[in-house]
Protein backbone atom coordinates (compact mmCIF):
# COMPACT_ATOMS: atom_id res chain seq x y z
CA UNK A 1 0.00 0.00 0.00
CA UNK A 2 1.38 3.39 -0.98
CA UNK A 3 -1.62 5.71 -0.52
CA UNK A 4 -4.35 5.97 2.12
CA UNK A 5 -7.78 7.58 1.71
CA UNK A 6 -9.68 9.04 4.69
CA UNK A 7 -13.28 10.28 4.50
CA UNK A 8 -15.00 12.10 7.34
CA UNK A 9 -18.38 12.14 5.62
CA UNK A 10 -20.89 9.81 7.34
CA UNK A 11 -23.26 9.89 4.34
CA UNK A 12 -23.24 6.46 2.65
CA UNK A 13 -21.41 6.61 -0.68
CA UNK A 14 -21.18 10.39 -0.37
CA UNK A 15 -19.75 12.84 -2.87
CA UNK A 16 -16.73 13.11 -0.55
CA UNK A 17 -16.26 9.33 -0.48
CA UNK A 18 -16.46 9.07 -4.24
CA UNK A 19 -13.97 11.85 -4.95
CA UNK A 20 -11.48 10.48 -2.41
CA UNK A 21 -11.80 7.06 -4.06
CA UNK A 22 -11.44 8.59 -7.53
CA UNK A 23 -8.15 10.22 -6.55
CA UNK A 24 -6.92 6.91 -5.09
CA UNK A 25 -7.88 4.95 -8.21
CA UNK A 26 -6.47 7.58 -10.57
CA UNK A 27 -3.09 7.24 -8.86
CA UNK A 28 -2.82 3.58 -9.99
CA UNK A 29 -1.13 2.90 -6.64
CA UNK A 30 -2.05 0.28 -4.05
CA UNK A 31 -4.48 1.96 -1.64
CA UNK A 32 -6.82 1.56 1.29
CA UNK A 33 -9.95 3.64 1.98
CA UNK A 34 -11.17 4.35 5.52
CA UNK A 35 -14.57 5.90 6.27
CA UNK A 36 -14.27 7.45 9.72
CA UNK A 37 -17.94 6.91 10.57
CA UNK A 38 -17.29 3.16 10.32
CA UNK A 39 -14.47 3.22 12.89
CA UNK A 40 -14.01 4.78 16.32
CA UNK A 41 -11.69 7.79 16.52
CA UNK A 42 -12.17 10.08 19.51
CA UNK A 43 -10.90 13.66 19.68
CA UNK A 44 -7.46 14.17 21.23
CA UNK A 45 -7.64 13.93 25.04
CA UNK A 46 -4.52 16.10 25.49
CA UNK A 47 -3.04 13.51 27.84
CA UNK A 48 0.46 13.85 26.30
CA UNK A 49 1.08 10.14 26.78
CA UNK A 50 2.39 10.00 23.21
CA UNK A 51 5.30 12.39 23.67
CA UNK A 52 7.99 9.76 24.32
CA UNK A 53 7.25 7.35 21.48
CA UNK A 54 4.74 9.07 19.14
CA UNK A 55 2.20 6.36 19.94
CA UNK A 56 -1.29 7.44 21.01
CA UNK A 57 -2.42 5.56 24.12
CA UNK A 58 -6.16 6.23 23.72
CA UNK A 59 -7.99 2.93 23.33
CA UNK A 60 -9.82 3.29 20.02
CA UNK A 61 -9.10 2.74 16.31
CA UNK A 62 -6.69 5.63 15.76
CA UNK A 63 -3.47 3.78 16.66
CA UNK A 64 -4.22 1.25 13.90
CA UNK A 65 -4.85 4.08 11.43
CA UNK A 66 -1.65 5.79 12.59
CA UNK A 67 0.28 2.63 11.76
CA UNK A 68 -1.19 2.68 8.27
CA UNK A 69 -0.17 6.35 8.00
CA UNK A 70 3.40 5.37 8.83
CA UNK A 71 3.43 2.82 6.00
CA UNK A 72 2.14 4.99 3.15
CA UNK A 73 3.75 7.68 1.03
CA UNK A 74 0.60 9.74 0.47
CA UNK A 75 -2.80 10.46 2.02
CA UNK A 76 -6.08 11.82 0.64
CA UNK A 77 -8.21 13.45 3.35
CA UNK A 78 -11.87 14.30 2.66
CA UNK A 79 -14.45 15.98 4.87
CA UNK A 80 -17.64 18.04 4.69
CA UNK A 81 -19.06 21.17 6.32
CA UNK A 82 -22.21 20.73 8.45
CA UNK A 83 -23.19 23.88 10.37
CA UNK A 84 -20.68 25.90 8.30
CA UNK A 85 -17.66 24.25 9.87
CA UNK A 86 -15.41 21.23 9.41
CA UNK A 87 -17.17 18.02 10.41
CA UNK A 88 -16.42 16.33 13.75
CA UNK A 89 -15.08 13.08 12.27
CA UNK A 90 -12.42 14.81 10.18
CA UNK A 91 -11.52 17.25 12.94
CA UNK A 92 -11.08 14.46 15.49
CA UNK A 93 -8.79 12.61 13.08
CA UNK A 94 -6.70 15.73 12.47
CA UNK A 95 -6.43 16.41 16.21
CA UNK A 96 -5.09 12.91 16.80
CA UNK A 97 -2.25 13.47 14.33
CA UNK A 98 -0.53 15.44 17.11
CA UNK A 99 0.58 12.13 18.55
CA UNK A 100 2.58 11.52 15.38
CA UNK A 101 3.93 15.06 15.13
CA UNK A 102 5.40 15.69 18.58
CA UNK A 103 9.22 15.57 18.55
CA UNK A 104 9.72 13.39 15.48
CA UNK A 105 7.27 14.63 12.79
CA UNK A 106 6.42 11.15 11.52
CA UNK A 107 4.25 12.53 8.71
CA UNK A 108 6.90 14.94 7.46
CA UNK A 109 7.34 14.93 3.66
CA UNK A 110 4.36 12.65 3.07
CA UNK A 111 2.20 13.86 0.18
CA UNK A 112 -1.40 14.82 0.87
CA UNK A 113 -4.49 15.97 -1.04
CA UNK A 114 -7.43 17.55 0.81
CA UNK A 115 -11.10 17.54 -0.20
CA UNK A 116 -14.12 19.33 1.28
CA UNK A 117 -17.81 19.17 0.37
CA UNK A 118 -20.25 21.90 1.32
CA UNK A 119 -23.07 24.15 0.20
CA UNK A 120 -21.18 27.45 0.20
CA UNK A 121 -17.81 28.24 -1.35
CA UNK A 122 -16.69 30.52 1.48
CA UNK A 123 -17.39 27.77 4.01
CA UNK A 124 -15.56 25.17 1.91
CA UNK A 125 -12.60 27.53 1.59
CA UNK A 126 -12.48 28.12 5.35
CA UNK A 127 -12.51 24.37 6.05
CA UNK A 128 -9.81 23.73 3.44
CA UNK A 129 -7.69 26.47 5.00
CA UNK A 130 -8.08 24.91 8.45
CA UNK A 131 -6.91 21.57 7.06
CA UNK A 132 -4.02 23.26 5.22
CA UNK A 133 -2.77 24.82 8.45
CA UNK A 134 -2.83 21.43 10.20
CA UNK A 135 -0.98 19.79 7.30
CA UNK A 136 1.62 22.55 7.41
CA UNK A 137 2.13 21.82 11.11
CA UNK A 138 2.63 18.16 10.19
CA UNK A 139 5.30 19.28 7.68
CA UNK A 140 3.48 17.35 4.98
CA UNK A 141 3.73 18.23 1.28
CA UNK A 142 0.24 19.57 0.52
CA UNK A 143 -0.21 18.77 -3.16
CA UNK A 144 -3.73 20.10 -3.84
CA UNK A 145 -7.11 20.92 -2.33
CA UNK A 146 -10.57 20.51 -3.88
CA UNK A 147 -14.02 21.82 -3.01
CA UNK A 148 -17.19 19.89 -3.91
CA UNK A 149 -20.58 21.57 -4.25
CA UNK A 150 -22.66 19.86 -1.55
CA UNK A 151 -26.36 19.09 -1.23
CA UNK A 152 -28.79 20.15 1.48
CA UNK A 153 -30.03 17.04 3.36
CA UNK A 154 -33.57 18.42 3.33
CA UNK A 155 -33.87 17.22 -0.26
CA UNK A 156 -33.84 13.60 0.89
CA UNK A 157 -34.85 13.57 4.58
CA UNK A 158 -38.54 12.95 3.82
CA UNK A 159 -39.86 16.15 5.41
CA UNK A 160 -38.16 18.84 3.34
CA UNK A 161 -41.41 20.22 1.90
CA UNK A 162 -43.20 20.75 5.22
CA UNK A 163 -40.51 21.31 7.87
CA UNK A 164 -40.34 24.94 9.00
CA UNK A 165 -36.58 24.54 9.36
CA UNK A 166 -36.09 23.22 5.84
CA UNK A 167 -33.08 24.60 4.02
CA UNK A 168 -34.66 24.15 0.61
CA UNK A 169 -36.20 27.68 0.37
CA UNK A 170 -32.85 29.19 1.36
CA UNK A 171 -30.79 27.23 -1.16
CA UNK A 172 -33.00 27.35 -4.24
CA UNK A 173 -34.30 30.59 -5.70
CA UNK A 174 -37.44 28.98 -7.12
CA UNK A 175 -39.97 26.99 -5.14
CA UNK A 176 -39.24 23.30 -5.63
CA UNK A 177 -40.30 20.03 -4.07
CA UNK A 178 -37.86 17.93 -2.11
CA UNK A 179 -36.33 15.30 -4.37
CA UNK A 180 -32.97 13.57 -4.84
CA UNK A 181 -33.26 14.70 -8.46
CA UNK A 182 -32.07 18.13 -7.30
CA UNK A 183 -28.90 16.71 -5.74
CA UNK A 184 -25.69 17.35 -7.69
CA UNK A 185 -23.32 14.41 -8.02
CA UNK A 186 -19.61 15.06 -7.77
CA UNK A 187 -19.11 13.23 -11.07
CA UNK A 188 -21.02 16.08 -12.77
CA UNK A 189 -18.77 18.76 -11.32
CA UNK A 190 -15.54 20.14 -12.79
CA UNK A 191 -13.70 19.08 -9.64
CA UNK A 192 -14.06 15.43 -10.70
CA UNK A 193 -11.74 15.86 -13.68
CA UNK A 194 -9.35 18.15 -11.81
CA UNK A 195 -8.96 15.75 -8.88
CA UNK A 196 -8.60 12.79 -11.23
CA UNK A 197 -5.71 14.49 -13.03
CA UNK A 198 -4.04 15.34 -9.72
CA UNK A 199 -4.39 11.76 -8.51
CA UNK A 200 -2.81 10.54 -11.73
CA UNK A 201 0.05 13.03 -11.37
CA UNK A 202 0.64 11.99 -7.76
CA UNK A 203 0.85 8.36 -8.80
CA UNK A 204 3.28 9.16 -11.59
CA UNK A 205 5.43 11.16 -9.18
CA UNK A 206 5.57 8.42 -6.55
CA UNK A 207 6.42 5.85 -9.22
CA UNK A 208 9.27 8.04 -10.45
CA UNK A 209 7.67 8.72 -13.83
CA UNK A 210 7.81 12.52 -13.34
CA UNK A 211 9.81 14.80 -11.08
CA UNK A 212 7.12 17.49 -10.78
CA UNK A 213 4.49 17.73 -8.07
CA UNK A 214 2.65 20.95 -7.03
CA UNK A 215 2.55 22.29 -3.49
CA UNK A 216 0.06 24.55 -1.68
CA UNK A 217 1.45 27.24 0.59
CA UNK A 218 -1.30 28.42 3.03
CA UNK A 219 -1.45 32.14 3.78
Amino acid sequence: MKILGISGSPVPNSNTDRLVLQVLRSSSLDFEFIKLSNVHVRPCLACKSCVEDNTCKVSDDFPEIAQKMREVQAVVIGGYTPYRMLDAYTKAFLERLWSMRHNHSLNEKKYVISIISGLYKEVRDAALNAIAIELQMERMHHVAEFGIQGNVPCLTCGYGDDCKNSGIPHIFTNKIKASPNHCVDVEEQQVWEEASKTGQLLGQFLKGETNFIPCIKPD
